[in-house]
C-alpha cells in the first residue's frame, strides 16, 4: 500500500499537512460561509488552512480558528496557518506591514507559513491592483531578493515560523535560491497544478532543492468569472478521470486528489459544502496503482484555469515559461 503521510517536512525543520483547505471566496458566497465552512473543515480533521492578504476573510477564518480553540477542539499549535504577502508590499519596509495586518485580523501571534503571492511586484497604495488613467495595472521596480530579505526578518522575528513562495517559475526561484548571502532558502513554491497541469517538472525541480510543491486549482476550479474563462473544460466531468471514480468507488474529487499526494504534492481543496469537506478527507483511505498513475499522467495538457491577474504585459510575469 502506498501510504500517505499526513505531514511532510519542510527544508526548515517545521512540518506541514499534506491537505490543506483553501479559503479563497467566489463572488457568490457570503462571508459568514467562510467561519461555517472553516469550523465545518477544523471538526472533519483539516488542520492547514491556506489564505491571504488579497483574499479580504483573514478576520473570518482567524474568527472561526479561534472559537474552535476556545471550544477545546484543537490547540494554536495544531493548526498550521498559511497567509500571503501581497504584490503592493514587496518593497522590504513595507514587508512587516503586511504580515502585521493579516495578524491583527486574525487575531493569532503567528503563521506557520508566510509567502510571497507573486513574484510581481505593484505599486503601493489602497489598492489591490493599482492602474493607471488607461487602466493599465502599475507596476513597480522591486528586487525580490530585498523582499525575500524582509520575509527572512519576518522569520527571526518569529512572526512567520516557515517562508516560502507562490507562482514563482524556475529562473524566479534559483534568483532567490542564488542569492548572495541567503539565510532562508523557501520551504515551498505554491503553484496551479492537477490533472490538466500537472507540473511535472517543477515537481522535479522542487524536489532537486528541497522545496514542497503546494498545489492550487487541484479540482480545476470554482469557475469565478473574475478569472477564469467560462469556455475552459471542466476537470471533473473528464471521462477518464470519471471512469476510474467509478473504478475505485470514490468522487472524481477524491482521485484528482489522491494523484497529486501520491506525486508528493501538498494539495489545497476549497469546498463550502460540508458533505465534500468532510468527504475530501477519505482521500487518505485509498491507494491509486502505479498503472492509473501513468494514465492519469496522459491527461496532463498544460492548461492553465488561473492566470496571473496582472496580465502578461508585467515584466515579471511567472508563466511565460513553461515552468
Amino acid at each position: 500500500m502506498y501510504s500517505v503521510p499526513l505531514h511532510v517536512a519542510l527544508n526548515d525543520g517545521n512540518f506541514i499537512p499534506v491537505l490543506g483547505f483553501g479559503t479563497t471566496v467566489p463572488e457568490k458566497v457570503p462571508k459568514d460561509e467562510v467561519i461555517k465552512a472553516t469550523k465545518i473543515a477544523i471538526d472533519a480533521g483539516f488542520r492547514h488552512f491556506d489564505s491571504a492578504y488579497l483574499y479580504e476573510i483573514e478576520e473570518e477564518v482567524g474568527q472561526a480558528i479561534r472559537s474552535k480553540i476556545t471550544d477545546g477542539t484543537v490547540k494554536r499549535e495544531d493548526i498550521f496557518y498559511t497567509s500571503k504577502l501581497w504584490s503592493t508590499f514587496h518593497r522590504p519596509e513595507l514587508v512587516r506591514t503586511c504580515l502585521e495586518m493579516t495578524l491583527k485580523k486574525t487575531q493569532l501571534d503567528y503563521v506557520d507559513l508566510y509567502i510571497i503571492h507573486f513574484p510581481m511586484s505593484l505599486q503601493p497604495g489602497d489598492k489591490f491592483f493599482p492602474q493607471d488613467k488607461h487602466g493599465k495595472v502599475l507596476a513597480d521596480t522591486v528586487d525580490l531578493c530585498d523582499t525575500w530579505e524582509a520575509m527572512e526578518k519576518c522569520k527571526d522575528a518569529g512572526l512567520a515560523k516557515s517562508i516560502g513562495v507562490s507562482n514563482f517559475n524556475r529562473r524566479q526561484l534559483e534568483m532567490i535560491l542564488n542569492k548572495s548571502g541567503l539565510k532562508y532558502k523557501p520551504v515551498c513554491n505554491q503553484v496551479e497544478c492537477h490533472l490538466y497541469l500537472n507540473q511535472s517538472k517543477m515537481l522535479d525541480y522542487c524536489k532537486s532543492k528541497d522545496i514542497t510543491l503546494v498545489a492550487y486549482c487541484t479540482l480545476g476550479s470554482s469557475r469565478d468569472k473574475r478569472w477564469v474563462d467560462q469556455n475552459s473544460p471542466v476537470l471533473l466531468e473528464d471521462p477518464v478521470l470519471c471512469a476510474m471514480a467509478k473504478k475505485y468507488k470514490k468522487t472524481p474529487a477524491l482521485i484528482a486528489l489522491r494523484y497529486l499526494l501520491q506525486r508528493g504534492i501538498v494539495v489545497l481543496a476549497r469546498s463550502f459544502n460540508e458533505k465534500r469537506i468532510k468527504e475530501n478527507m477519505q482521500v487518505f483511505e485509498f491507494e491509486l496503482s502505479s498503472e492509473d498513475m501513468k494514465i492519469l499522467d496522459r491527461l496532463n495538457r498544460n492548461f492553465r484555469y488561473a492566470p496571473a491577474p496582472f496580465g502578461k504585459d508585467h515584466p515579471e510575469y511567472p508563466f511565460s515559461e513553461e515552468f
